[in-house]
């Protein structure tokens, strides 16, 4: 078969052209613009257009409000769209020729959150535990550009996007609480970035939380205070701890029983002591809760002790008589507490008890004595002790012991001298020594002996239950005069010299008769007999 011959090209070029050129049941709708980015509440214009050759039936299907504005031409028409609060894809129509196209413009509706707030944070976050920090959004479009940022003061901790779903949306993270963040502000922002549409970037802040952070040691307070106290009388609690932060903000409770001590507090740099005074009272005897705690933060560490409250009165010392004759039998009588043990002058009751009991005759040796009662309670575990002294007086008459009142005495003459004479007896008696009844000899003064002063004297003592008399006498020698003194010295120191030269005399003799009797015997040959040496004269 043979090859056929080209076509003709003219019927190729109107198929061609056909193809081309829109007819009625080809024509485009068309939207201008084609993607929008508004505020929400905003209004846009949009334009719908259709490419037909004829006069095509336009419009624009959207639920927001519209109006046409501006009169139209045969092919377009303008719509404005108005308090649009949402995303929203507004669709142009038109029908040419019984066919009908379409065209979509694309409305982004752009707005800030409504509410940004950080959650609460708890009131004291101990230090070293995970804080987790919570971020609300409400509201805020579109949520692709939305992201929040957590804050320690200027600090990014974390950059998050804001979830797509859910509202109010939440942004979270955890952070390991220090000692640095005590009263440090935390806060949430949420950035809305549109600058990649032309826009700007576009700020939320949360109101700023402060945080609190706190250590409190596990071991609990030290507590110091009298053990055991007695009635009506103030002792000393101490309470401290050590290893707190902040220390300032800490707070103590101090509490006997239901009573609540007033304390003052003293701080250190990571301490601090409590100090207050209890006092016993008669309601409160016997056995207390002393209760001391540390409250920092919302915890606390306490301290409970036992604290024994009792009353013990000073025995009493009873004498029959506080003052007696000589001669009168006086009864003691030492009474206490009833679980006490007594001693009464140092020697314990024939029965171990709370009273005991001494009787004696009352002698001068005993005016001014001191009675002593010691009463011992056992309060807790611990003794106590309480003591009471009374003085017996016994009257008695005056005594003039030669001890107190020597009856002669020596004196140089032109010596001092001190004359003494005590006379006792109670009431004190009264004292005098006179030579021939006159010349009073001055007891207790210091006086120049002189030949005047020697005598005898009648030393007298009364008082109101008697009187009693010794005599005394004063002798006054002569010394030898300083001049005869020193001539006997140089007389002994004269003999004493030349007796120590006679002896050594006679020795160095004695010495050389001995060497020349040696020396002799040995020149004739005969033996030599030992010498006993003489005694020296």
């Amino acid at each position: 078969m043979a090859p056929s011959g080209p076509r003709p090209a003219l019927p190729a070029l109107l198929v061609l052209l056909a193809a081309l050129l829109p007819g009625p049941g080809d024509a485009q709708t068309s939207v201008s613009p084609q993607v929008v980015i508004l505020p929400r509440g905003g209004s846009v214009l949009v334009n719908c257009s259709s490419s037909c050759d004829q006069s095509p039936f336009l419009g624009l299907e959207t639920p927001l409000t519209k109006r046409e504005v501006l009169p139209g031409g045969n092919n377009w028409k303008m719509f404005e769209l108005s308090n649009v609060q949402e995303d929203s894809q507004p669709i142009c129509f038109s029908n040419c020729g019984g066919r009908q196209s379409t065209a979509k413009t694309f409305l982004t509706v752009y707005w800030t959150p409504e509410r940004v707030e950080l959650a609460p944070l708890p009131a004291w976050q101990p230090v070293g535990e995970n804080l987790t920090l919570r971020c609300q959004v409400e509201g805020g479009a579109p949520r692709a550009n939305l992201t929040v940022v957590l804050l320690r003061g200027e600090e990014e901790l974390s950059r998050q996007p804001v979830p797509q779903l859910g509202e109010p949306a939440e942004v979270t993270v955890t952070v390991l609480a220090g000692r640095n963040d005590h009263g440090a502000n935390f806060s949430c922002r949420t950035e809305l970035d549109l600058r990649s549409q032309g826009l700007e970037l576009f700020e939320n802040i949360s109101a700023p939380h402060q945080l609190q952070t706190f250590v409190l040691p596990e071991t609990p307070p030290q507590l110091l205070g009298p053990w055991v106290l007695e009635v009506d009388t103030q002792g000393t609690v101490v309470c401290s701890l050590d290893g707190l932060f902040p220390v300032s903000e800490a707070q103590v409770h101090l509490a006997l029983g239901d009573q609540k001590l007033n304390h003052t507090i003293t701080y250190g740099f990571d301490s601090l002591s409590a100090k207050a005074s209890v006092k016993g009272t008669a309601e409160e005897e016997g056995t207390q809760r002393l209760f001391c705690a540390v409250i920092l933060g919302n915890q606390s560490q306490e301290t409970r002790k036992t604290v024994t409250v009792y009353s013990f009165p000073v025995p009493k010392v009873i004498l029959s008589e506080p003052e007696v004759s000589e001669g009168t039998e006086v009864i003691v009588k030492c009474e206490a507490h009833p679980r006490a043990m007594v001693m009464l002058n140092g020697v314990p009751a024939q029965t171990l008890g709370p009273r005991a009991q001494l009787r004696l005759k009352a002698r001068p040796e005993d005016d001014g004595r001191n009675f002593s009662c010691s009463a011992t309670l056992e309060v807790a575990g611990q003794v106590v002790h309480k003591n009471q002294t009374r003085e017996l007086r016994v009257l008695y008459g005056p005594q003039l012991d030669e001890k107190d009142c020597p009856r002669n005495w020596t004196w140089p003459e032109n010596s001092q001298q001190t004359p003494t004479c005590q006379a006792w007896g109670n009431p004190s008696p009264q004292l005098k020594c006179l030579k021939d009844g006159t010349l009073a000899l001055p007891i207790g003064k210091s006086v120049t002996v002189t030949r005047d002063l020697a005598g005898t004297y009648l030393c007298r003592a009364t008082s109101t239950r008697g009187e009693v008399t010794c005599e005394v006498t004063v002798n006054v020698v002569n010394l030898p005069s300083p001049q005869y003194v020193m001539v006997i010295i140089a007389l002994v120191v004269t003999a004493a010299v030349l007796g120590t030269a006679g002896i050594a005399i006679y020795l160095y003799n004695r010495q050389r008769k001995i060497r020349k009797y040696r020396l002799q015997q040995a020149q004739n040959g005969t033996p030599m007999k030992p010498i006993t040496q003489a005694t020296p004269p």
